[in-house]
């Protein structure tokens, strides 16, 4: 019989997908044909990527911040036998803000599958699927301190904030993005509706460069949008006046990911990318005076006392 307790408060267990998903496409940088099946886990895995085009003993690679290894236009991790997995954050950000904890994601290829560029295609199918609650408790990292990098005019940081939020700001030459920001709370609900279609881009000058260090392999306008000279090369346009910025936001809730739990706290990045948000997840791991190590349920209940007793401030909500 199911335990009534825990079906009322199953936000603060555990989740997985209620069953497989499965889509196929290209790498964005590869270029390479990939099928991706993401599969139910067991309570406490975490997300683990598997390589089943490689022997079974180098294949599996943990979604981790510290088994990133590559932040250059997207992010890659690998494990100690150098098997790696590119272009996670649209994923991971994904299962994240959809509430996923424990996943098992097989892969054909060493990328990802772009789809069109966005989160869209991995929302839907996780929203279609389902998600179901698990026996164990879901964790919770409390930022208790700030904590930021900065890195020239790039900057990111992590604050105390009793909801989970994201405010970015981008700072464009190009006169069709010039400034643009956007913030919103780190929900299921916000992401599908707010961030999730938002694509990624490229500009033009930057294409060739990308070309000669292997980068931007599959990309075309049905997955990127590409700007030339300022203007907006797809016929369909932009989804979003601040497309860029949102897109911006997903990629680091997708960096976020690799926690290993739910970060409650505001994320605030200008200018940022995979560099910084990975940076920033080091320096927080680094400066444990900085946050809390929690069960979701005590983090909402008791947010003023734990911040308040770990900061030695009285901070209200």
């Amino acid at each position: 019989m199911e335990n009534n307790h825990m079906h009322t408060h199953s936000k603060y267990y555990q989740h997985t997908l209620r069953e497989c998903i499965s889509c196929i496409g290209v790498g964005l940088h590869s270029g390479l044909p990939v099928t991706m099946t993401v599969m139910p886990a067991e309570d406490n895995s975490g997300i683990i990527f598997h390589r089943r085009d490689l022997d079974p003993a180098r294949a599996e690679v943990h979604a981790r911040w510290n088994t990133v290894t590559d932040t250059r236009m997207s992010t890659t991790i690998a494990n100690s036998s150098g098997t790696s997995v590119s272009s996670i954050e649209h994923l991971m950000a994904a299962l994240y803000a959809c509430g996923i904890d424990n996943a098992r994601v097989i892969l054909d290829a060493p990328e990802l599958p772009c789809m069109d560029g966005s989160s869209v295609t991995f929302v839907t199918l996780i929203e279609q699927t389902g998600v179901t609650p698990q026996t164990s408790l879901r964790r919770a990292i409390v930022i208790t301190k700030p904590v930021s990098i900065c890195e020239g005019e790039q900057r990111v940081s992590l604050t105390p904030s009793r909801t989970p939020t994201i405010a970015v700001n981008i700072n464009c030459d190009h006169e069709n993005i010039g400034q643009q920001s956007y913030s919103c709370p780190i929900n299921a609900q916000a992401f599908s509706r707010e961030l999730a279609s938002a694509r990624t881009f490229f500009y033009q000058e930057q294409l060739h460069t990308m070309n000669k260090l292997g980068l931007a392999r599959g990309g075309s306008l049905r997955n990127a949008v590409l700007i030339d000279d300022g203007e907006i090369q797809n016929k369909e346009g932009l989804r979003f006046d601040n497309e860029f910025a949102r897109h911006q936001a997903l990629d680091a809730i997708g960096d976020l990911g690799l926690a290993g739990a739910a970060i409650i706290g505001s994320f605030q990045g200008f200018s940022s990318g995979h560099k910084l948000n990975n940076a920033l997840l080091h320096e927080l791991m680094l400066n444990q005076d900085c946050w809390c190590y929690t069960s979701l349920q005590e983090a909402e209940e008791n947010w003023p006392a734990i911040v308040e007793i770990t900061n030695g401030l009285n901070i209200s909500a």
